[in-house]
């Protein structure tokens, strides 16, 4: 028994080692070598400006969405645009709050969809009235750096950049009050910024949008028939729907924007659910078509192989959690004191490599993103380690069933709640 534990605890090392070398490695790549990075942005003039259609999604969002608002129409470098707000059947004060900002803006638009039928359906709906060519996902809890617009169209203007159908930018937290929002500063870094670094370096593609905000040529959302309304989340599954189309997605390091997150472990863990089940629903989804076509797909086959392995090594890792849990409680109940000896000295070791696999990981990472300014929330590492591991994996298992439902068709569109606002502290 003494060796299937070893065994099982080497294999759930190997898995994230050789994922942080790679990731790391991937990110480096992309840093120094990849020559599709922009380097130099050019400003454009008023003139150039094509027209773009922020579009702001709400349900329930009356802590943040008039100071989102304000901060779009006075903040924000760029005067070709308009600001339009998919009120998906609101209860509380928020369309008292845009009628009130309506009349306060021109470029602000609001439409309001009696029935709450979740993001995608607002998006859906939002589209037809869009008048920009081009359209900014941009959550109520959001926000781009101020010269973020401009920087989004130098990936889409010019001959070479017509097949461009979206353009993600670079995740970072708004609201760094308590230790759960520090971390989560830690995790955009190292597991989000470098992946979709390591994705764009080495394959030229990207697993997932960042859904909070991310520009879309309207012509490449028409091509796919918009967002999938059955799906938990709809930033993955477009994504993947696009690059299939022939489209090339893009990860802009170098563009900033800056998102409320959750501020208790209750309504992270419903966010996390929420994207395992996502990911999950795009695994599912796009496994049998990748499948039949392994030579034209390559890049999508190591992303497919990435996410498969994400996948058995939760379920791995909770399985092997109750198993050792189940051992420790035989062992104690038969006075076998040397055998538990034993096995907390491998489960120490465990922790402890998986801990130095994390800091070179996070090491890495925040000396990348945005050119280091982030490395001081490096001493909150722990944190981040503490819940991130056991919440992924923990959602990953939840979700798995009701993602499978959701892609065969078993629950609907579905409706979304808005979480609990932190407002940023100014």
């Amino acid at each position: 028994m003494e060796k299937v534990i070893l065994d099982f605890l080497e294999i759930l090392m190997l898995y994230p080692m050789v994922g942080a070398i790679y990731w790391t490695v991937g990110g480096l790549y992309y840093r120094f070598f990849y020559k599709g990075r922009m380097k130099n942005f050019q400003v454009l003039s008023e003139k150039e400006e094509p027209f773009i259609t922020i579009m702001v999604p709400a349900h329930n969002e009356e802590v943040m969405i008039e100071e989102t608002i304000e901060y779009l129409m006075n903040d924000i470098h760029y005067h070709n645009y308009e600001v339009l707000v998919c009120d998906d059947g609101s209860t509380d004060t928020t369309p008292d709050i845009l009628a009130r900002l309506s009349q306060k803006y021109d470029k602000l638009r609001v439409i309001r969809i009696t029935a709450n039928k979740g993001k995608a359906h607002a998006f859906n709906i939002g589209i037809s009235f869009a008048r920009g060519e081009f359209i900014l996902s941009n959550d109520a809890d959001t926000v781009p750096e101020p010269d973020g617009l401009w920087k989004y169209m130098n990936y889409f203007k010019g001959k070479k950049h017509q097949n461009i159908a979206a353009v993600t930018a670079n995740m970072d937290v708004q609201n760094r009050t308590l230790m759960v929002e520090k971390s989560q500063t830690i995790e955009f870094s190292s597991i989000v910024g470098i992946i979709k670094r390591t994705q764009m370096g080495v394959l030229g593609s990207m697993y997932a949008y960042s859904g909070a905000n991310t520009m879309y040529r309207k012509k490449a959302v028409y091509d796919v028939g918009l967002w999938r309304q059955n799906r938990a989340t709809e930033d993955i599954s477009i994504a993947w729907d696009q690059q299939f189309n022939g489209w090339q997605a893009v990860f802009a390091a170098d563009i900033m924007f800056y998102m409320n997150v959750p501020n208790t472990l209750e309504m992270l863990y419903n966010q996390r659910k929420r994207w395992a089940k996502g990911g999950t629903e795009a695994w599912v989804t796009n496994f049998k078509r990748i499948i039949r076509h392994p030579v034209k797909n390559l890049t999508k086959v190591i992303m497919l192989l990435d996410q498969t392995g994400s996948i058995l090594w939760s379920f791995l890792y909770i399985f092997g959690t109750l198993v050792l849990v189940i051992q420790f409680l035989f062992y104690m109940a038969t006075g076998q004191f040397s055998t538990i000896n034993r096995l907390l000295d491998s489960i120490f070791i465990f922790f402890s490599f998986m801990t130095i696999i994390g800091f070179w990981q996070l090491f890495v990472s925040l000396a990348l993103d945005n050119h280091g300014k982030k490395m001081k929330y490096l001493f909150f590492a722990p944190a981040y380690m503490l819940w991130y591991w056991q919440m992924n994996a923990i959602t990953v298992v939840a979700t798995f069933i009701p993602a499978l439902k959701g892609v065969l068709g078993f629950t609907g569109t579905g409706t979304w709640i808005s979480p609990t606002r932190t407002k940023m502290n100014k």
